[in-house]
């Protein structure tokens, strides 16, 4: 039972009243979208404007604000809502903040650093033992990842054995979302961000899909910092870099889907990325990766770091990595090229290639390639490369 108190006297609100402000409150560090409240308030029913209106009028009143004032609950014009009040956390979470987060998301520690260029960015500490850095890729969000059943068998596995910290790049995730720029400098920039934040001297850098592009930069840049090297469904090239004029085409075909119909509640158009990245995943991880894609980043956002990803060319980088480096891709990837991986692994100094059996890029708990993985990045992580 839990309830709403200001200057220590009960509040009375509707169940659906709390939970939209408790949402808020949870998601303080950016702003949530109407369409976003929708879908975790009303679980996607339809629900017209008006009564989206009034719950957030019926919100501002039980907490003392209003449309005028907008002191704690704003409004951002054609875009959503913002909860900007101070916030300190002094009890256990509540009913709405537990239906986005599991009980044991205690192990893992959520906190922000700034970039260079004024970008707060989130990134989070969980477990214990050597320190193993994860960079950022294309959608993510520390909470949601931590229990989705894309992801969370990966994570926690890590976490168990290692120190896992890990991060949500700009525009995506609890990291800021109106940014000025999103390009590979910029992501870049996040990933030294964290490094230097969360304190660490020397350690394992992990990427996965778009984020062994930026690792491989990184590690390029700062050999002194990158023990060792995980890459796992990785790519050098973008589309629009390797491509024929035929791929070319399709990754803009692709960007013009997202400009289009990414936002809308509909999921049918977020539903072709999520069946080409998880072609074997069972409805529930396809429907939770549907869901994560658009509570993850805005339309624009999505398309903005689409592009990036599309036009990135680390190539050049691969010769210059010194550590030592455990490349792994899967044979039959419906997204990044298997050759992708080995070129690679040829281009690193002495990089061991594994070959892993499935389809899906994004390695799930009952892909028959995640035993050897999680046999191949144990043994490297033990091995001694002093």
């Amino acid at each position: 039972m839990f309830e709403l108190r200001r200057a220590g006297e009960a509040v009375k609100v509707e169940p659906q009243v709390f939970d939209l402000l408790v949402f808020l409150i949870a998601h303080r560090n950016r702003v949530v979208s109407q369409s976003e409240l929708l879908d975790s308030i009303w679980s996607g029913r339809i629900v017209s404007l008006s009564t989206l209106a009034s719950r957030i009028n019926a919100a501002r009143s039980a907490v003392g604000d209003s449309g005028a004032a907008q002191k704690l609950i704003r409004t951002i014009q054609r875009k959503g809502f913002r909860f900007v009040g101070e916030v300190q956390e002094v009890a256990s979470r509540t009913s709405a903040a537990r239906a986005h987060a599991e009980a044991d998301d205690a192990n893992q520690e959520i906190r922000f650093c700034t970039t260079a260029d004024n970008v707060r960015i989130a990134y989070s500490v969980a477990g214990r033992g050597p320190p193993v850095l994860k960079a950022g890729n294309w959608l993510n969000h520390l909470e949601y990842d931590w229990k989705s059943p894309i992801w969370s068998h990966l994570l926690r596995w890590m976490a168990s054995e290692n120190q896992l910290v890990r991060y949500d790049a700009r525009g995506n995730g609890l990291s800021d979302w109106d940014v000025s720029e999103i390009s590979f400098a910029s992501y870049l920039r996040d990933l030294e961000s964290v490094a230097d934040a969360s304190g660490l001297e020397r350690f394992t850098l992990f990427g996965i899909s778009q984020g062994c592009a930026v690792s491989i930069a990184y590690a390029a840049k700062h050999p002194e910092r990158v023990g060792r090297l995980i890459l796992y469904g990785g790519f050098a090239r973008g589309r629009r870099i390797r491509g024929t004029l035929e791929e070319i085409e399709q990754a803009e075909a692709m960007i013009t889907l997202m400009r289009t119909g990414w936002g809308q509640e509909n999921p049918a158009f977020r539903q072709v990325f999520t069946s080409l990245l998880l072609p074997g995943g069972t409805p529930e991880q396809m429907q939770w990766f549907n869901d994560l894609q658009k509570t993850t980043a805005s339309p624009g956002n999505a398309v903005r770091m689409r592009f990036v990803s599309d036009t990135l060319d680390v190539s050049d980088l691969l010769a210059r990595v010194k550590a030592p480096t455990l490349v792994l891709h899967c044979k039959d990837d419906a997204v990044q090229p298997f050759a992708e991986g080995m070129q690679i692994a040829a281009g690193i100094p002495g990089a061991r290639f594994v070959a892993l059996e499935g389809r899906n890029h994004l390695i799930l708990e009952s892909d028959p390639g995640w035993p050897k993985f999680r046999e191949e990045v144990s043994r490297f992580l033990r091995a001694d490369t002093a």
